[in-house]
């Protein structure tokens, strides 16, 4: 074999200043904490393990030492079949490369912040091993962010890595020459990059272990030009604290910086998912729901093998096809307990990677069958006609009526309504009839109910639904008043009646937002969010505004993006035809609603670079672990003391 050559680089290492080299004490009675870092004090250079193809070197620290989750944070690249064993002994860690190592390449084992001493966990600093089979030794770096491109949320422990070659099927084809792993912001630094060659930079959530885009579940971000690694010369100003308010000096640090340093790269699953059937479920008689592990545009297909299958079912399907409920139109199948049938549907094949259409036979049982309903029901009548016996012992006549299944309905406002809003109806089965002159909705004036007019509307995709609509006004009350037997289902059940009162928020109990954004088209929408990050508003942009009314007062933010194809929702993009995904911007500050007052808020959406918008409360990864500050420590140890 030939010689290895090799060196190390320390980047990033934090320093701290000394007060006790290496104390371990770590209280009154033991002295000063540990600030110190560890340091290396001597390291071997790699070397083949006898009789086997492995190749280990060792580093030796000043102190105890230990090494935090290597198999996430420690990368070797090239990457690797088997991942590297690392050991920790002491001062002592020892790394062995299982591969057999490769001829004239520049090996890297990156160690990112896994290193700290074992006492205070005083971190080393970002820490990377390189050695070169050959001649020459490559030490160019490439460094960015990997965010989610829906939500611009950093993405931790994602895989970056680097193809030579731009040919359509090295993603998918061939495993990438450099990679490095993201940390807890999201920030990757690509190290032994040869300035002789440009790249292709990709990111890959690599479930297979294989470092290829291989299966359509895997995340993904793809840059869309070639990179060139340079570096130049440049200084850094650290200020050294003598405690939490007052400095001490600025040092100045000469350093070399290695470009690009600011690569962004927007990692999303594709909208194409491996889609296989998962269950289907038939609690009762009158509908059955089959689930699906990823959505579809093909809509199943039923072929009945003991009924007939036309006309027998009314479907509400989930937007993408992924959940889909059937309700028995056919009701004398609900006599029938067991249904037999064909069920052909879109599914994924693994060998092919491909979509194909499946046919499975589907035998379903209720739980609840007809007769053992019935014999509930019976029961419970026994017991009813056992009560009213009892109670006409005592001479009370006042509850004939024996207990009646009704339709159960509801109607989702309770207390007051936004003046932009409208009342939802609900219902648990689908409808046969629907009397509208049964619906009555009342304006309260001087204490006198008044016909008001409104509107019931269907909702789209949704068949046990209706929405009322009116011309409401603030500041009023309402009563809504819904008939028996206005609404029948197919199953021939009728609803109770219904009364609920409510009203109408008064207009200065909200704010209102309007939106200058510069750098929109009319193509974008945007979202108001709340502290948590839900939508909770949505305004197409007219004419580079957006506007939001009645909204209720408290603290919000706000996030938009590219509707390029118009359909209303955010869309990832595709590897096969290089689509990236619609773009995503927030708005970088908190937005503070007040009742009774309107914002005018300016918004130039590229401002700022993408990985600085999303405003850390809504970040929801957090950093790795909790800065580990000893020096502060003593300071305050010795205030406690009177030092």
């Amino acid at each position: 074999m030939k010689r290895i050559s090799f060196f190390f680089l320390l980047l990033s290492a934090a320093l701290h200043l000394t007060v006790s080299c290496a104390n371990q004490g770590n209280g009154p009675d033991g002295g000063a904490y540990d600030e110190t870092p560890p340091r290396i004090v001597h390291m071997t250079p790699p070397e083949k393990v006898v009789g086997t193809k492995r190749t280990k070197f060792s580093l030796i620290f000043d102190e105890l030492i230990k090494v935090d989750n290597p198999s996430e944070k420690i990368v070797v690249s090239p990457p690797q079949n088997e991942p590297p064993e690392v050991k920790v002994s002491g001062r002592r860690i020892t790394v062995e490369i299982l591969d057999t190592i490769q001829p004239n390449t520049t090996y890297t084992v990156d160690f990112s912040d896994a290193i700290s001493d074992n006492n205070e966990g005083n971190p080393l600093g970002l820490y990377t091993y390189i050695f070169s089979t050959g001649a020459v030794t490559d030490t160019m770096e490439m460094s960015g962010r990997v965010l989610n491109a829906e939500d611009l949320e950093p993405i931790k422990g994602i895989l970056v890595g680097l193809h030579e070659s731009d040919a359509d099927t090295a993603f998918t084809k061939t495993p990438f020459r450099r990679v490095a792993r993201t940390d807890a912001s999201g920030f990757f630094s690509i190290k032994g990059v040869s300035a002789a060659k440009n790249y292709n930079i990709f990111t890959l959530q690599d479930a297979d272990g294989d470092f290829r885009f291989s299966q359509p579940g895997e995340q993904i971000a793809f840059h869309d030009k070639q990179l060139t690694p340079s570096s130049i010369p440049a200084v850094r100003y650290d200020t050294l604290w003598v405690d939490t308010i007052r400095y001490d000096s600025i040092r100045v640090t000469p350093y070399t910086r290695f470009l690009p340093d600011d690569i962004v790269l927007l990692a999303f699953k594709e909208a194409r998912q491996p889609r296989h059937f998962l269950k289907a479920q038939r609690d009762i008689p009158e509908l059955f729901t089959t689930f699906f592990t990823a959505p579809s545009t093909h809509v199943p297909t039923i072929r009945g093998l003991n009924f007939k299958a036309e006309k027998a079912f009314i479907q509400q399907r989930s937007e993408g096809n992924d959940t889909i409920h059937y309700w028995l139109a056919d009701t004398t199948l609900l006599q029938q307990d067991t249904l037999r049938f064909a069920y052909t549907f879109e599914a994924w094949d693994d060998s092919l990677q491909k979509n194909f259409l499946n046919t499975d036979t589907l035998e379903l049982v209720p739980r609840t069958t007809m007769a053992k309903r019935k014999a509930e029901k019976s029961k419970e009548l026994a017991k009813w006609e056992k009560q009213r016996e009892r109670r006409h012992k005592r001479g009370d006549y006042s509850n004939e009526q024996p207990p009646i299944d009704f339709l159960k309905l509801t109607a989702g406002v309770s207390g007051t309504l936004v003046p932009d809003k409208n009342v939802m109806i609900r219902f648990d089965e689908p409808l046969a009839r629907l009397d509208i002159k049964g619906i009555h909705l009342m304006l309260k004036v001087d204490s006198l109910l008044h016909e008001a007019p409104f509107e019931l509307d269907s909702v789209a995709g949704d068949i046990l639904a209706r929405t009322l609509r009116a011309e409401w006004r603030p500041g009023q009350q309402y009563e809504l008043q819904i008939d028996s037997t206005a609404f029948q289902s197919i199953y021939g059940r009728f609803n109770n009646k219904l009364t609920t009162n409510f009203s109408i928020s008064k207009l200065e109990d909200f704010g209102t937002v309007f939106l200058s954004l510069a750098g929109a088209s009319e193509s974008f929408r945007v979202q108001l969010l709340d502290n948590s990050g839900r939508v909770v508003r949505e305004s197409p942009v007219v004419g580079n505004r957006a506007e939001f009314y009645y909204v209720t007062p408290g603290a919000y933010y706000l996030r938009c993006f590219d509707d390029k194809n118009g359909d209303g929702r955010w869309t990832p993009g595709e590897w096969a035809t290089r689509q990236p995904p619609e773009a995503v911007f927030y708005f970088p500050e908190e937005l503070g609603v007040r009742a009774n007052w309107d914002i005018n808020q300016n918004w130039d959406i590229r401002s700022k670079p993408l990985d600085r918008q999303k405003p850390g409360k809504l970040i929801k990864q957090k950093k790795d672990r909790k800065e580990i500050n000893t020096h502060q420590r003593n300071i305050e140890r010795l205030r406690n003391r009177g030092e």
